[in-house]
């Protein structure tokens, strides 16, 4: 089993923030490769948002309609014990 580390979730996380930071909804994939093994996030999301426009926008929850995590390493996909709330509480 491939263990997601704090470090991943972050790297994760941080990458999705960026491609969902004006989006209301969300749908593709975050590629990331830890030393020989690619983890891939695909997914579909619905994003809100809280704030103005004066002290700043933020984004307060984002809502999974789909998703699935993904670990290779060459040809051959490892189980893994990622968590989407996990990831969840670390972006926001």
């Amino acid at each position: 089993m491939y263990e997601v580390s704090d470090e991943l979730y972050l790297e994760i996380a941080t990458r999705l923030l960026g491609e969902v930071r004006a989006l209301d909804y969300f749908s593709g994939s975050i590629i990331h490769t830890a030393g020989d093994v690619e983890c891939r996030l695909v997914c579909s999301l619905i994003v809100e948002r809280v704030g103005d426009t004066e002290r700043g926008v933020r984004v307060s929850r984002i809502t999974p309609v789909w998703w699935e995590f993904h670990t290779t390493e060459g040809s051959v996909e490892l189980l893994n014990d990622f968590s989407f709330s996990t990831l969840v509480e670390l972006a926001l």
